[in-house]
């Protein structure tokens, strides 16, 4: 699945290259993941619960299939280590087996095919840069 998904990627940077916003090849890669018959959701909310209590919401640029977290970017720079601790996070929080990393921003499309870690550790201590937490709370 990662490779149709990488594919539709590679399908939506040929035919409109480096310099747009991030939130025009979101788009432009749900149309191609639907003309290729994938499902998925769009801006998926995830809740983030600690001791039952809701502390917040990460937002997935697509979940695919029910089973792929795919993270877009338009950097121009090449991806960091933050870009992948971020996709690393959503699968934590998830559950989900992969996670694929797309950065549109460059000359030549960069994808990064991201596993969860053995090893969850206190991976809620340092999800917060990644939540949305609603104002005044």
């Amino acid at each position: 699945m990662t490779y149709r998904i990488i594919g539709a990627a590679m399908r939506v940077h040929n035919q409109l290259g480096p310099g747009l916003k991030e939130a025009i090849y979101q788009r432009a890669l749900s149309s191609v993941m639907l003309e290729e018959g994938l499902s998925f959701e769009e801006e998926k909310p995830v809740e983030i619960v600690i001791d039952d209590v809701p502390v917040g919401l990460l937002y997935l640029d697509h979940l695919v299939e029910d089973a792929v977290v795919v993270e877009e970017k338009a950097l121009s720079h090449l991806l960091t280590a933050e870009e992948v601790a971020q996709v690393i996070t959503y699968l934590t929080a998830t559950g989900a087996k992969v996670g694929l990393l797309l950065n549109f921003g460059r000359r030549k499309l960069e994808y990064k095919r991201i596993l969860p870690p053995r090893k969850l550790g206190e991976w809620q201590e340092r999800i917060g840069r990644y939540v949305w937490v609603p104002q005044g709370e």
